[in-house]
């Protein structure tokens, strides 16, 4: 009988798996060839550590160990089906031969993941496809949480995943490194996985935190890898972007948890070496005179960054900024940051009527921050029952605690 695990090491082994299973997986799967069964020797290494380092101790290097256990379980697995199926046995000599490379060797990109991502970004595979799979696979994220960012049910998205994992399988799609010309298809998919694991770790969809730390560093990190990789402007804009927003998060919740407003934060605490390399990646990418949507963004974030407080930002160039991006980018979502930038610049009145109409369009019936949006118009303006409707509206949508304890202060507030 197994010994008992210790509650330190059962909570070790689930913080190493929160931190290091993407980059475990990556690896098999290059090391092995084929994703599923890079996930199963996966579970099984990981159920191994349990047993084993509770007996051992932590090893000083604990992914190099996963990785090595994981190789071995795939072997195992494959002799067995070997022994019914003569195609497997060729497959076994290969992985074999290939069992004293270490993950450092024959690498074009340095990062495994990133490789993945590059496979699981495939032109074979559908962009809703391409992008769930990527981020499940590569980056942790769970089927819910993926379906919160695609606005579908889990069962909606686990059907993308299997859909996207039997193309792989079937077509074969190889894993490796896109030759240079096929580099630009392939990334705008990758830019969008990025930026929505960043956008989960920035903002969580759901629970008791803002902000997932892991997530946004994570980002951050495959997108320095992909500016080392492609240093078009729009990657250097991702980046940029990135770095800018992420500098803010010491600021945006108190030490107890709750949500602060950029006009209330405390600026002092805001990354100021973050700021700086990210000024600097704008003025770049906008300097290269290609650039699209993600460096519009980041120049806006630029401009906040660069302020001193709210009343002292340039909300004339902001709103330009804004007009620039709705022209490439019009998606609703922008035209309702616009429509607060010009309430910033014109007023609540006119910002109630630019939000009006965005509401108007239906896509953002269901989207909290519009109406949370339209209840600060109408608390500019003293309209209090109207504030305290689209704030009750907000509240009902929005499944993110600190965001919730939000909206019911504010609604607490009105008079």
């Amino acid at each position: 009988m197994a010994p008992p695990v210790p509650e330190p090491l059962s909570r070790t082994i689930e913080t190493l798996y929160r931190s290091e299973s993407g980059r475990v997986l990556a690896t098999l799967v290059r090391l092995l060839g084929d994703l599923d069964l890079a996930e199963e020797s996966m579970h099984e290494a990981f159920a191994a550590a349990l047993e084993s380092w509770t007996l051992a101790g932590i090893p000083d290097k604990p992914r190099p160990w996963l990785i090595s256990t994981a190789r071995f379980k795939a072997i195992d697995a494959m002799r067995r089906r070997a022994r019914f199926d003569g195609a497997q046995r060729d497959l076994v000599a290969h992985i074999e031969s290939r069992m004293s490379e270490t993950p450092e060797e024959n690498e074009e990109i340095e990062d495994d993941r990133l490789r993945l991502i590059f496979t699981c970004c495939h032109p074979a595979l559908p962009p809703e496809g391409q992008v769930a799979l990527t981020l499940r696979e590569i980056c942790g994220l769970t089927t819910e949480e993926i379906a919160r960012a695609f606005l579908v049910t889990p069962a909606t998205l686990a059907q993308r995943i299997v859909r996207a994992k039997a193309k792989i399988r079937e077509t074969p799609i190889p894993y490796e490194v896109p030759a240079p010309q096929e580099l630009p298809e392939r990334l705008d998919a990758v830019l969008q996985v990025i930026y929505l694991v960043f956008n989960e770790g920035y903002s969580a969809r759901a629970g008791a935190e803002v902000t997932r730390a892991e997530l946004t560093g994570e980002a951050i990190r495959l997108g320095r890898l992909l500016t080392d990789l492609q240093p078009e402007p729009e990657v250097i804009g991702l980046l940029a972007l990135m770095l800018l927003q992420e500098s803010r998060r010491a600021a945006r919740t108190s030490p107890t948890g709750e949500l602060i407003l950029l006009e209330n934060q405390d600026r002092s605490l805001w990354n100021r070496a973050q700021i700086a390399e990210g000024v600097a990646l704008v003025e770049k990418a906008l300097n290269s005179r290609r650039f699209g949507a993600y460096t519009l963004q980041a120049a806006i974030a630029a401009v906040h960054a660069e302020a001193e407080s709210v009343a002292a930002t340039d909300w004339r160039q902001i709103v330009a900024l804004y007009n620039q991006l709705v022209r490439i980018q019009p998606s609703p979502v922008v035209h309702l940051n616009r429509a607060v930038a010009i309430a910033m610049r014109d007023g609540p009145e006119a910002g109630l009527a630019h939000i009006d109409a965005v509401l108007a369009q239906g896509e953002l019936a269901n989207y909290y921050l519009a109406h949370a949006a339209r209840a600060d118009m109408y608390r500019r303006l003293g309209r209090t029952a109207e504030a305290r409707s689209a704030y009750e509206k907000a509240l009902a949508l929005t499944q993110q605690e600190p965001e919730r304890q939000f909206l019911q202060e504010r609604i607490r507030q009105l008079k």
